[in-house]
């Protein structure tokens, strides 16, 4: 298959990270989760007690976070100043702090240039909040993925049950629900759907059955 670039965007809780991951390996790409790096931000401004929209703080603690994405074993580590955080990362805080801290224009510019190196010389599935509009415009496939704030507040509380975390289905509706407000009205590269992008509403269908749309998608563009 020649050199192809698939974005994928979506609101949090869409199924982005599981669908592409899973998308990813069924085409032998490299899978990028561009929001475990904002996590990882939000990460470290947590452990420095940095509240997440506190823009002049956080964008001055910029110069001392580096953000890498590595591959052991086939399998994505996201690594935070060299240190694999790949499960910490994964809380509901890791979060919301990574929608608070990704409104700052120098952390979005510097995840983006590392984004745009990433998907350069290489084929990616990349999976974010402007991936089809501001990092990959000019990606060969932009899909869209949405459900409803009720069943993505659902998937995020059995993924968080079933880590023995505990949470509150009403709460995380929530969380979601204003994550979807802040990420669609910031002022830098907010969330909406590229003109050019496959809208595709997950809330009833199953993984496979969302892998096995998109494949169609990928087979179709890639023909052209």
């Amino acid at each position: 298959m020649k050199k192809l670039n698939i974005a994928i965007d979506g609101p949090a809780g869409a199924g982005k990270s599981t669908i592409a991951k899973a998308l990813a390996k069924k085409l032998n790409m490299i899978y990028v989760d561009t929001g475990a790096m904002y996590r990882a931000i939000g990460l470290h401004c947590s452990r420095k007690q940095i509240a997440g929209d506190d823009a002049q703080a956080v964008e001055a603690e910029c110069d001392n976070i580096h953000v890498s994405i590595v591959y052991e074993n086939g399998e994505q580590v996201v690594c935070l100043n060299g240190e694999n955080v790949n499960e910490q990362i994964r809380t509901a805080q890791a979060g919301s702090m990574a929608s608070a801290v990704s409104v700052h224009k120098k952390v979005r510019a510097k995840m983006v240039e590392l984004q745009k190196k990433l998907a350069a010389d290489t084929s990616v599935v990349m999976d974010g909040r402007d991936i089809g509009t501001v990092v990959l415009p000019n990606a060969e496939v932009k899909i869209y993925l949405t459900a409803s704030s009720a069943v993505r507040a659902k998937r995020r509380y059995d993924e968080l049950t079933a880590k023995g975390q505990d949470c509150d289905l009403e709460t995380l509706k929530k969380e979601i629900e204003e994550r979807d407000y802040r990420d669609m009205n910031r002022e830098i590269s907010p969330l909406k759907k590229a003109e050019d992008a496959i809208e595709l509403d997950t809330s009833e269908l199953s993984i496979e059955e969302v892998v096995e749309t998109m494949m169609k998608i990928v087979a179709e563009k890639a023909e052209k």
